[in-house]
Protein backbone atom coordinates (compact mmCIF):
# COMPACT_ATOMS: atom_id res chain seq x y z
CA UNK A 1 0.00 0.00 0.00
CA UNK A 2 1.35 3.38 -0.97
CA UNK A 3 2.06 5.93 1.72
CA UNK A 4 2.30 8.80 -0.77
CA UNK A 5 -0.12 11.70 -0.54
CA UNK A 6 -0.96 13.84 -3.54
CA UNK A 7 -1.99 17.38 -2.60
CA UNK A 8 -3.63 19.51 -5.27
CA UNK A 9 -2.25 22.98 -5.98
CA UNK A 10 -2.99 25.77 -8.44
CA UNK A 11 0.58 25.55 -9.79
CA UNK A 12 0.67 25.15 -13.58
CA UNK A 13 3.89 26.87 -14.70
CA UNK A 14 7.07 24.90 -14.06
CA UNK A 15 9.51 27.82 -14.42
CA UNK A 16 7.55 29.91 -11.87
CA UNK A 17 7.52 26.92 -9.48
CA UNK A 18 11.30 26.54 -9.80
CA UNK A 19 11.81 30.30 -9.29
CA UNK A 20 9.59 30.17 -6.17
CA UNK A 21 11.66 27.32 -4.69
CA UNK A 22 14.87 29.20 -5.52
CA UNK A 23 13.47 32.33 -3.87
CA UNK A 24 12.79 30.36 -0.70
CA UNK A 25 16.34 28.99 -0.70
CA UNK A 26 15.12 25.42 -1.24
CA UNK A 27 17.47 23.05 -3.07
CA UNK A 28 15.65 20.98 -5.70
CA UNK A 29 16.44 18.59 -8.51
CA UNK A 30 15.01 18.74 -11.99
CA UNK A 31 13.05 15.69 -13.11
CA UNK A 32 11.85 13.45 -14.17
CA UNK A 33 13.31 12.24 -10.88
CA UNK A 34 12.19 9.71 -8.27
CA UNK A 35 10.51 10.81 -5.06
CA UNK A 36 11.61 8.34 -2.38
CA UNK A 37 8.99 7.09 0.05
CA UNK A 38 8.12 4.40 2.57
CA UNK A 39 9.88 1.01 2.18
CA UNK A 40 11.67 2.01 -1.01
CA UNK A 41 8.53 3.06 -2.88
CA UNK A 42 9.02 5.78 -5.48
CA UNK A 43 6.94 8.13 -7.60
CA UNK A 44 8.19 10.22 -10.49
CA UNK A 45 8.07 14.01 -10.29
CA UNK A 46 9.25 16.94 -12.38
CA UNK A 47 10.76 18.70 -9.35
CA UNK A 48 12.14 16.89 -6.29
CA UNK A 49 13.22 18.30 -2.93
CA UNK A 50 15.40 15.79 -1.13
CA UNK A 51 15.14 15.60 2.66
CA UNK A 52 17.91 14.47 5.01
CA UNK A 53 15.79 11.50 6.15
CA UNK A 54 15.79 10.05 2.57
CA UNK A 55 12.05 10.68 2.09
CA UNK A 56 11.50 13.29 -0.61
CA UNK A 57 8.98 15.94 -1.56
CA UNK A 58 8.04 16.24 -5.22
CA UNK A 59 5.88 18.23 -7.58
CA UNK A 60 4.30 15.97 -10.17
CA UNK A 61 2.23 16.99 -13.22
CA UNK A 62 -1.24 15.40 -13.13
CA UNK A 63 -2.36 16.67 -16.53
CA UNK A 64 -3.69 20.02 -15.29
CA UNK A 65 -1.46 21.10 -12.37
CA UNK A 66 1.60 20.20 -10.31
CA UNK A 67 0.59 18.23 -7.23
CA UNK A 68 2.72 18.03 -4.12
CA UNK A 69 3.74 14.37 -3.71
CA UNK A 70 5.20 13.19 -0.41
CA UNK A 71 4.96 10.61 2.33
CA UNK A 72 3.61 13.05 4.91
CA UNK A 73 4.51 10.75 7.80
CA UNK A 74 8.16 11.58 7.07
CA UNK A 75 7.73 15.33 6.45
CA UNK A 76 10.95 17.03 7.57
CA UNK A 77 10.68 20.71 6.75
CA UNK A 78 10.84 23.73 9.09
CA UNK A 79 7.23 24.57 8.16
CA UNK A 80 4.10 22.42 8.23
CA UNK A 81 2.84 21.07 4.91
CA UNK A 82 0.28 23.89 4.81
CA UNK A 83 2.90 26.53 5.66
CA UNK A 84 5.31 25.14 3.06
CA UNK A 85 2.63 25.15 0.35
CA UNK A 86 1.52 28.65 1.32
CA UNK A 87 5.06 30.01 0.90
CA UNK A 88 5.66 28.11 -2.36
CA UNK A 89 2.30 29.26 -3.74
CA UNK A 90 2.99 32.89 -2.82
CA UNK A 91 6.40 32.75 -4.51
CA UNK A 92 4.83 31.04 -7.51
CA UNK A 93 2.15 33.75 -7.79
CA UNK A 94 4.79 36.49 -7.48
CA UNK A 95 6.96 35.07 -10.28
CA UNK A 96 3.93 34.38 -12.48
CA UNK A 97 2.69 37.99 -12.14
CA UNK A 98 6.17 39.43 -12.83
CA UNK A 99 6.74 37.18 -15.87
CA UNK A 100 3.28 37.70 -17.38
CA UNK A 101 3.46 41.46 -16.80
CA UNK A 102 6.86 41.61 -18.52
CA UNK A 103 5.44 39.74 -21.52
CA UNK A 104 2.86 42.52 -21.86
CA UNK A 105 5.49 45.26 -21.62
CA UNK A 106 5.09 46.13 -17.93
CA UNK A 107 7.94 46.70 -15.50
CA UNK A 108 7.94 46.33 -11.74
CA UNK A 109 7.76 49.86 -10.33
CA UNK A 110 7.17 49.14 -6.65
CA UNK A 111 7.12 46.17 -4.32
CA UNK A 112 6.04 46.16 -0.69
CA UNK A 113 5.87 43.28 1.80
CA UNK A 114 2.98 43.87 4.19
CA UNK A 115 2.79 42.95 7.88
CA UNK A 116 0.36 40.12 7.12
CA UNK A 117 2.92 38.54 4.77
CA UNK A 118 1.19 39.60 1.57
CA UNK A 119 3.13 41.35 -1.18
CA UNK A 120 1.90 44.47 -2.98
CA UNK A 121 3.21 44.96 -6.51
CA UNK A 122 2.87 48.00 -8.72
CA UNK A 123 3.71 47.51 -12.39
CA UNK A 124 3.84 50.20 -15.04
CA UNK A 125 4.11 50.49 -18.79
CA UNK A 126 5.03 53.55 -20.78
CA UNK A 127 3.11 54.14 -23.96
CA UNK A 128 4.19 56.31 -26.85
Amino acid sequence: MSHFSNIKTQIRNLSSLKAALDGLGIDWKEGPHSVRGYQGQTKTAEVVVEQENNYDIGFSWNGSEYELVADLQYWQQPLSVEGFLKQVTQGYAYHTVINESAKQGFQLAQQQKNEDGSIRLVVQRWSA
